[in-house]
């Protein structure tokens, strides 16, 4: 399981209460239409394996630590449009 910070949809709202953002610390909020949106902003991604997962998985169980609180949006593709610029697929 890939766990990215910036592709969630619930980032900011749920970080309080997320296992990442208790263990590694809540991301910092994005500007809503600033220029950096679409680039990356050291929010945390990491790879979790099955033990790892199982591991939070009882911790939070036993009221040790929050659950996962990922709510991860489709990724945006984009194509090249007639004039070289990228569009987004689903805009056509």
């Amino acid at each position: 399981m890939i766990i990215d910070c910036d592709s969630c949809a619930v980032r900011g709202d749920a970080c309080g209460d997320c296992v990442i953002g208790v263990l590694l610390g809540a991301p910092a909020p994005r500007a809503a239409g600033s220029a950096a949106e679409n680039l990356p902003s050291g929010a945390p991604k990491l790879q979790l394996d099955a033990p790892e997962r199982r591991a939070l998985d009882v911790l939070a169980d036993q009221g040790l630590v929050p659950r996962l609180r990922l709510v991860a949006v489709p990724a945006r593709r984009t194509l090249p449009g007639p004039d070289g610029r990228q569009v987004d697929r689903d805009a056509g």
